[in-house]
């Protein structure tokens, strides 16, 4: 299999952010390294974030902000956190005092995110904040309002702006190498049957706000976006669910149609109940496709050239890595708020055409 080389990563604009990958170390190595705290020691935490500090250059993972007393030893012994940087969601407002911390992640329930993240802010940190970035529309507002009147950066955890699998994609549309996209199509979604314990947040309005549709479904919504390169002007929608006793609060499935300008479409879904894993595009020269595509490894793809063929990079490595040299740099990030916000709006707008059953138009996405 081909590397992904230092070729590959300059004409696509990403050299900085895959320099650990490259065998290249940043260029602040031995000097400065920011210092962040995981807020929210859930399974993503501790089995991706976490680990993934050990290939970053420019920062450490310093502190954590957890509601789990029982968490804390662990967490202490395994990555040497001092008593000093251990918060609880009651104190967490005190980590204003704490020079060892710069950056606060972000890693709760999608219904908890404004609030954290609205703190983190006003307590002088730079906030990563986890995908999908909040509810509503105006929460993401909120959010990057509370972020400019501090004087921090504002950065949403979509890893999949340094995966080169998606980043050649993205610049096979934008250069239009093989033409322009005609139609797009992306999916995400799986089966799942238990919603307990670390699962139940998923299926709860308060929490996982339209369950499939935020947890899973931001991928496939990112996808038709970052494909299309152009925003959507309209949406129509329709959500199902076919175990009931299961989702009392949100809907199994949702299944939308995105219209783009020219009329272009992109039809998507999201699901608990149903399969799903791929980006595709038909273009004027023919077909690119990543499938499996949206998982932490494994993704395949192929343009209208041949195989995709991408040795697979770790990506919550090189996420937290160029998220933090945007920081040091004072250079606009990949993935920023502002982002976070448009694609909540298209994710509300699928909502509300699934609720009324009819189109859906979009203003402006300020992004």
């Amino acid at each position: 299999m081909n590397q992904f080389t230092r070729r590959d990563a300059l004409r696509l604009g990403a050299f900085a952010s895959l320099a650990p990958f490259l065998n290249l170390r940043a260029q602040n190595e031995g000097g400065k390294k920011l210092g962040i705290a995981l807020l929210g020691l859930g399974d993503y935490s501790t089995k991706q974030l976490a680990p993934a500090f050990k290939n970053v250059t420019n920062a450490r993972l310093v502190g954590i902000v957890t509601g789990s007393p029982d968490k804390i030893p662990v967490w202490q012994q395994q990555y040497n956190i001092p008593d000093g940087n251990v918060y609880n969601y009651e104190n967490f407002d005190s980590i204003k005092d704490n020079k060892d911390i710069d950056v606060v992640y972000v890693v709760t329930p999608t219904g908890t995110h404004a609030d954290f993240s609205i703190r983190a802010a006003q307590a002088g940190k730079h906030v990563i904040c986890e995908k999908p970035m909040a509810p509503t529309v105006e929460d993401c507002t909120r959010m990057i309002d509370a972020a400019k009147k501090a004087g921090v950066t504002l950065q949403i955890g979509y890893r999949l702006h340094w995966d080169p699998f998606h980043l050649h994609l993205m610049e096979v549309i934008k250069n239009k190498k093989f033409g322009d996209w005609k139609s797009i199509e992306t999916g995400n979604g799986y089966k799942v049957n238990n919603f307990t314990g670390h699962n139940a947040w998923r299926i709860s309005k308060k929490l996982g706000v339209a369950g499939a549709l935020y947890d899973v479904g931001v991928y496939a919504v990112q996808g038709a976006l970052y494909t299309a390169q152009v925003n959507p002007i309209s949406v129509t929608a329709k959500k199902s669910t076919e175990r009931p006793e299961i989702f009392t609060e949100v809907p199994e499935t949702y299944e939308w149609e995105l219209e783009f300008p020219g009329g272009r479409k992109s039809v998507g879904f999201s699901s608990y109940g149903r399969s799903g894993n791929y980006v595709r595009a038909e273009l004027e020269k023919g077909k690119i496709e990543i499938s499996p595509s949206y998982g932490y490894s494994g993704q395949k793809g192929f343009t209208p050239d041949g195989p995709m063929n991408f040795t697979h990079v770790p990506q919550q490595s090189l996420q937290i890595q160029g998220q933090v040299e945007a920081i040091l740099a004072s250079k606009p990030s990949l993935v920023p708020g502002e982002m976070g916000r448009r694609d909540i709006a298209v994710i509300n707008g699928i909502m509300e055409a699934a609720d009324s059953g009819k189109v859906f138009k979009f203003g402006d996405f300020g992004y």
